[in-house]
C-alpha cells in the first residue's frame, strides 16, 4: 500500500514502504509541520483578481496556504479575493498591508464564504474546512488626506488641512460593522469632513454626514435596521 497524505500535505507512510528514504521523508514532514505552526509567507496582491494559495503534498516551497502567518502586500486595481484550499482545518494569522485603492479584499476558502479585510488591519482567522471565520481583528489608525472608500473596521485619522474631502462608508454593511474617525489636524471647522453614506442611512437620515466641528472624534456602527442605518457609538 503506497503512502497517503493528510489535509496539510504530510506524508502518512506505511510500514514497508519508502525503503531507504524514511529519514528524508520524515525530515520533510517535520518541515511541513513547522511551516503549519510558525511559517511565514508574503503574498502580493497586485490586481483585481483571485489569488489562490496552495498546499502541495510533501512539499513546502509550493505551499503558501500552509503557513501560519500570511502578510498581504501590494496595491489592488480592483476587488480582489485570496483563497485557501477547501477541506483544510487551520488557523491563519493575516497581516493586511495592501493598498486597497478603494476596493474590497476578501480572504476565503476556494468554495466557501470568507472575511472582508480592512486595509491596514491584522486578523486571526480559522478555516473549518468549508468557510473562513474571523476570531479577532487588530485595528490600526490610518491617516488619510484624500477621498477614499473604507472597509468595516477602519480607524481613520482624517486630515483635511489641504482641502475638504469625503470618506465613503462600506457598501452592504452588516450589523455591528464599525468605522471610527478623528480630526487629525484639527481642521474640520475650516475644511469639513463628509462621511458618504453609500446608500445606507446615517442616524436615521438619507443624507451624507458633514462634520465641521474642530477636533471631532466619533464612531459609527451599523445598526442592522434599514431606517436607522449607521448610528453613533460615541460623538
Amino acid at each position: 500500500m503506497p503512502s497517503t497524505y493528510n489535509e496539510l500535505g504530510i506524508e502518512l507512510m506505511v510500514t514497508g514502504e519508502n525503503a531507504g528514504t524514511w529519514g528524508d521523508n520524515t525530515n520533510t514532514n517535520l518541515n511541513i509541520i513547522q511551516q503549519a505552526v510558525s511559517g511565514y509567507a508574503a503574498v502580493a496582491i497586485t490586481d483585481g483578481s483571485t489569488k489562490a494559495l496552495a498546499i502541495t503534498d510533501g512539499a513546502t516551497t509550493t505551499s503558501d496556504a500552509r503557513n501560519m502567518i500570511i502578510k498581504l502586500t501590494g496595491t489592488m486595481t480592483g476587488a480582489s479575493v485570496v483563497t485557501v484550499p477547501d477541506s483544510v482545518e487551520k488557523i491563519y494569522m493575516v497581516h493586511n498591508t495592501v493598498d486597497h485603492a478603494n476596493n474590497t479584499l476578501t480572504f476565503k476558502t476556494a468554495g466557501g464564504t470568507g472575511v472582508l479585510l480592512c486595509e491596514g488591519n491584522s486578523y486571526t482567522l480559522y478555516s473549518d474546512g468549508t468557510n473562513v471565520v474571523k476570531l479577532d481583528e487588530t485595528r490600526v489608525w490610518r491617516a488619510i488626506t484624500a477621498a477614499e472608500t473604507v472597509q468595516a473596521g477602519a480607524n481613520i485619522a482624517a486630515n483635511t488641512n489641504g482641502s475638504p474631502f469625503t470618506v465613503t462608508l462600506p457598501a452592504s454593511p452588516s450589523i455591528g460593522d464599525t468605522v471610527n474617525f478623528i480630526d487629525q489636524g484639527w481642521d474640520f471647522n475650516s475644511n469639513a469632513l463628509t462621511v458618504g453614506r453609500n446608500s445606507s442611512n446615517i442616524a436615521n437620515a438619507g443624507s451624507d454626514l458633514v462634520i465641521n466641528t474642530q477636533g471631532a472624534a466619533f464612531g459609527l456602527v451599523f445598526s442592522g435596521d434599514a431606517t436607522t442605518g449607521w448610528t453613533y457609538t460615541e460623538k
